[in-house]
C-alpha cells in the first residue's frame, strides 16, 4: 500500500505545481489586460482634455473675431452658438446610426 502512495505523491506535486502555474499565468494575463485598459483610458482622457481646451479657446477666438467684424462682440457668440445648434440637431437625428457604429467598434475592440 505504501508503494501506491509513493507513486501518487509526485503526480500530486506536479498537479499542484501546474495549478499554481496556471493561476499565476491567469493573474499575469489579467494584470496585463487591466494595465493596458487603464493606460489607454488615461492617455485618451489626457488627449481629450487638451483637445477640449483647444476647441474652447478656438471657439472663443472665432466668436470674438466674428463679433469684431460685425460690430458687436455678442453677435459672434450667437453665430458660433447657432452653428453648434445646427451640428447638435444633425447629431440628434443621426444618433441611431452613430450609436450602432460605436457599439460595433467596441465589440470589435473587445473581441480582438
Amino acid at each position: 500500500m505504501e508503494t501506491k502512495e509513493s507513486l501518487f505523491d509526485p503526480l500530486l506535486e506536479r498537479a499542484e505545481a501546474y495549478g499554481k502555474s496556471s493561476l499565476n499565468l491567469l493573474r499575469l494575463k489579467t494584470v496585463d489586460k487591466a494595465s493596458n485598459l487603464v493606460s489607454t483610458i488615461v492617455s485618451r482622457l489626457l488627449v481629450g482634455i487638451f483637445c477640449i481646451i483647444f476647441l474652447v479657446m478656438l471657439n472663443i477666438g472665432v466668436a470674438l473675431w466674428l463679433g469684431d467684424l460685425l460690430g458687436k462682440s455678442y453677435y459672434g457668440f450667437f453665430i458660433v452658438a447657432g452653428l453648434y445648434g445646427i451640428i447638435g440637431m444633425i447629431l440628434y437625428f443621426t444618433h441611431p446610426a452613430i450609436k450602432e457604429k460605436v457599439s460595433k467598434q467596441i465589440i470589435q475592440q473587445i473581441l480582438n
